[in-house]
């Protein structure tokens, strides 16, 4: 999961710090996890041969590999150019990109998208590329408002999104700021955690 500001800049009461991706021991791109495996299993349950699939920030790409797989035409996109190159060594096509804003209106029959979710205050934040794939600012929600404003020009006819979110993101409100944009939400999967609940919700207009 992973999108975010492309003009990174270092802010200089960071500068002297190590990177959050330093401190965790982990590359600059976000690596499937259980949130992965929930989505792509959910991508793999509605698909069919032949649709065509963008998954958004794809990271590594293993949601748009595990559509492929399935007989999708799948691509992936992202912000993080270590993502790209990662999603694009591992044989899945890849657009660096912005959630959906560089594609045409009416393209996709499914839309994926494990955003950055986990609520962050402004003065936690790390300027890197691992940070933008986690952080999904105050709310959680910095990504997905976006996302949920453009998502539903670039599906086709009959098409559909499935959004990973957490109950840390206030999944109501998720489901409001949804229906704002004409898209009304289904819940199709989920699963329990220590401290949270993900669900995977399938979007309609």
């Amino acid at each position: 999961m992973t999108d975010g500001d492309e003009n990174a800049t270092d802010r200089p009461d960071t500068a002297d710090r190590p990177s959050l991706a330093d401190r965790r021991e982990v590359a600059q791109v976000y690596q499937p996890a259980e949130d992965s495996q929930l989505l792509a299993d959910s991508v793999v349950e509605h698909v069919e041969p032949g649709d065509r699939v963008l998954d958004v920030g794809t990271g590594s790409g293993y949601v748009a590999a595990r559509a492929r797989e399935a007989g999708a035409d799948a691509v992936g996109s992202d912000l993080n150019p270590h993502a790209c190159k990662q999603t694009a060594d591992a044989g899945v096509p890849v657009v660096r990109a912005d959630l959906t804003r560089a594609f045409r209106s009416g393209v996709f029959d499914l839309v994926a998208f494990n955003p950055p979710y986990l609520p962050t205050e402004p003065e936690s934040e790390w300027d890197d590329w691992m940070e933008r794939a986690l952080s999904g600012g105050e709310d959680g929600r910095a990504a997905v408002d976006p996302f949920l404003a453009d998502v539903g020009r670039v599906l086709a006819p009959g098409g559909a999104v499935l959004l990973l979110v957490s109950t840390l993101t206030d999944p109501d409100a998720v489901r409001e700021q949804a229906r704002t944009h004409g898209l009304e939400a289904t819940e199709v999967a989920s699963e329990s955690h220590p401290f949270e609940q993900l669900l995977v919700l399938r979007l309609t207009k």
